[in-house]
């Protein structure tokens, strides 16, 4: 592609397109394929004057490279990335910005007093009539107030202090609207489907059937898909065999899982909870699930902290004091002009504009640092939580464990019982079993589908067949406890010395111990620090929760210098700790990434999950750190208590700047058309620098 280098920096160069304007799909698609080159760490293009500024860290001449190579028409760029991308959306609201702005001022120059007025008075009649539907309606709200300011205006003739009323509070409800509908769309697509691989039920022959891992691009309306218990469903489609309970709150809010078996039907981005199910896949579009989680997070009250909520409440109780405050000027004064002075004036327009403005803008802000939060009130509990519990695998140890040693207590060889193991574990989203499965694809053990039907016990383990043989993988409480597996003849000095340093997953087969494999889960190089981070943001007691054994607990736990850490729990154990917090009255935030870490996920006030765990983990948190390291957590935490500072100093400015305004003009020192154009300017003011990031503020 033909383009010019207009600047360039260090790391940063700017560069023009051989054009004169872009589209937005082709801005969009310059934009996807800029930010997934090697080397590039970010990248704007601007569709109006067909500009893109990229940020690289690798070399010079490997960008300009690709750039030579783009062709617009050459590149795929995933479903739903260009539809809801958000760049038409900012378009069409800066338009009507500057539309509003330009009809405002050009009609001063251009429209003659006789057809202003007459614009005016059309104008107001849609507000008025808005505050007469909600004094039908039998409530006296801030739609009330601004009809009697705009209409006693009109009644005295004063054409120009009703438009400064009504361009104010059109700014004003463009610029809500716009952030509202940009806070949501960012939300819903970082809520929405994102998997790369599914298991496609392929028919052998003699009517038997196998599973293959396959690219969910692969898949067609039709084909037959095998969704495991803790996975994702992937697309819309007809059970055709198995049952199982399906989480669905992403697409219908419902918070308890629903029973699915034969002919019942499932929506894409849903979970499995429990079960097995075998699906006809419908539909391969995405679009359908963004639509649904838009209009889901639309109709709720998910996007409102409770200090919002309590604002917008206070915002309509003020009205009738400020109807009152005018009546009462007027009685006492005889003094019109005073009055209406009050009248121009309520607290109710800057708390019902500044406060959502105030939490939509964090929710965008914390977007842009890779963290999906699904409401307002997720941040505020962040903000005041003063417990936070972590799981250990994989959320305060690496997520990428690894396996260290095989020691045999059969015999079969280590080679052939981790084919074994990796043939069952790769079913299912666990660090463990992912360490597993790369094990075996290190050594080059490939494997056919060997088993039966899986059964995967949450927090357990895994139990199957293989060549008519019971294979029981997991912990040691389900091996040997549970299940009542032992230990062969002349093996048990062999696992007295098992090596302490690692954590150790026990393998069966038929009921006598087989092997155990021996894996490494080291700490988070971040960890010690980012802990340290949280106590000094205002986190009181840091607990460490694990189905680990006591032994590799307490060497986590003195590594990183938690207050509590407890071992060998089970998900419900998790829950009723947390719950047993709040009984107390304490806000608590759950930090994990399993399947097992679920429950307490939704017990906790605030549920986080952190890089790429289970998907039932990140489909039940109300958060989801994307980075693949603690560090978020600190900024989610510092931002959300910058969320709540700025509201609390909003409210005080607001009630501040509008009582001084009500003096003002009871003592006659300001005039009505005055009285409102300070009053909307402050609210406008107030609303802008809430849209300001929190990060960048000292």
């Amino acid at each position: 592609m033909k383009f010019t280098i207009k600047h360039e920096l260090k790391g940063r160069i700017r560069v023009h397109m051989a054009q004169n304007r872009m589209s937005y799909e082709e801005a969009d698609t310059l934009l996807y394929y800029l930010k997934n080159l090697p080397g590039v760490t970010d990248a704007r293009v601007y569709e109006r004057t067909a500009d893109a500024v990229i940020f690289f860290s690798g070399k010079r001449d490997a960008v300009i490279d690709s750039l030579k190579k783009y062709r617009f028409e050459n590149i795929r760029v995933p479903e739903g990335v260009i539809e809801h991308s958000g760049r038409k959306l900012n378009a069409v609201y800066k338009e009507k910005l500057i539309r509003k702005i330009f009809m405002r001022f050009g009609g001063r120059l251009f429209l003659p007093y006789p057809v202003r007025a007459a614009v005016i008075t059309v104008k107001a009649s849609g507000y008025i009539f808005r505050g007469l539907r909600s004094l039908r309606g039998g409530k006296l709200k801030v739609e009330a107030l601004d009809a009697a300011a705009i209409g006693v205006s009109l009644l005295r003739r004063d054409f120009g202090t009703a438009a400064s009323v009504m361009f104010l509070l059109g700014i004003g409800e463009i610029l809500e609207e716009w952030t509202h509908r940009k806070s949501v769309g960012d939300l819903a697509r970082s809520m929405s489907l994102n998997v790369s691989r599914v298991w496609l039920k392929k028919e052998e022959e003699e009517e038997s059937f196998r599973e293959v891992l396959v690219p969910a691009s692969d898949i067609c309306p039709g084909d037959e898909i095998v969704v495991h218990m803790g996975n994702i469903i992937p697309f819309d489609g007809v059970v055709t065999a198995g049952e199982g309970m399906v989480n669905q709150s992403s697409m219908t809010g419902e918070p308890l899982p629903v029973r699915r078996a034969k002919d019942g039907y499932v929506y894409a981005g849903t979970v499995l909870e429990e079960g097995e199910l075998t699906v006809a896949v419908r539909a391969t579009s995405g679009s359908t699930r963004y639509e649904k989680i838009a209009a889901m997070i639309e109709e709720s009250e998910k996007l409102k902290s409770g200090m919002e909520s309590r604002a917008e409440h206070l915002a309509d109780r003020l009205v009738p004091y400020t109807l009152a405050g005018t009546g009462l000027v007027w009685l006492f004064t005889r003094n019109f002009t005073k009055a209406l002075s009050v009248l121009m004036v309520d607290f109710s327009c800057a708390l019902k504009l500044a406060m959502p403005v105030s939490v939509l803008s964090a929710i965008r802000e914390a977007n842009a640092h890779h963290i999906t939060v699904k409401g307002g009130k997720y941040l505020e509990a962040v903000a005041d939580a003063e417990i936070i519990v972590f799981d250990k695998t994989g959320t305060l140890t690496e997520a990428k464990p690894s396996v260290k040693d095989i020691v045999v207590f059969c015999g079969e060889e280590k080679d052939e019982l981790l084919r074994i193991a990796a043939c069952l574990e790769e079913h299912f989203p666990h660090p463990v079993a992912g360490a597993v499965v790369a094990a075996a694809k290190q050594k080059k053990l490939d494997h056919e589908e060997m088993h039966s039907k899986v059964d995967y016990i949450v927090a357990h383990g895994i139990s199957s067949f293989v060549g008519g043989r019971k294979i029981i993988i997991g912990s040691y409480h389900f091996v040997f406890e549970d299940e009542g597996c032992c230990i062969g003849d002349g093996y048990s000095r062999a696992f007295e010395q098992l090596p302490d340093e690692y954590s150790h997953l026990y393998m069966a087969i038929d009921g006598k111990l087989a092997a155990v494999i021996c894996i490494e889960d080291p700490v988070r190089p971040e960890a010690r620090e980012a802990l340290r981070a949280l106590r000094a943001a205002g986190i009181r007691k840091i607990v460490m929760m694990t189905g680990d054994s006591e032994r590799a607990a307490a060497s986590v736990a003195a590594e990183l210098g938690v207050d509590e850490y407890y071992s060998e729990v089970l998900p419900e154990d998790k829950a009723a700790y947390i719950e047993k917090q709040k009984a107390q009255g304490k806000t608590v935030i759950m930090v994990g990434d399993g399947i097992n870490d679920s429950p307490a996920l939704s017990a906790a006030d605030a549920g986080i999950a952190v890089s790429d765990g289970a998907e039932i983990a990140r489909e039940i948190a109300d958060i989801t750190v994307s980075e693949d390291n603690l560090r978020g957590l600190v900024t989610l935490k510092r931002l959300s208590s910058r969320l709540m500072h700025r509201i609390r100093c909003n409210y005080r400015t607001i009630v501040g700047i509008n009582t001084a305004l009500i003096g003002l003009g009871v003592g006659g020192a300001v005039r009505p058309a005055a009285s409102a154009l300070l009053h909307n300017t402050s609210t406008l003011l107030i609303s802008l620098k809430s849209m300001q990031n929190l990060l960048d503020e000292k």
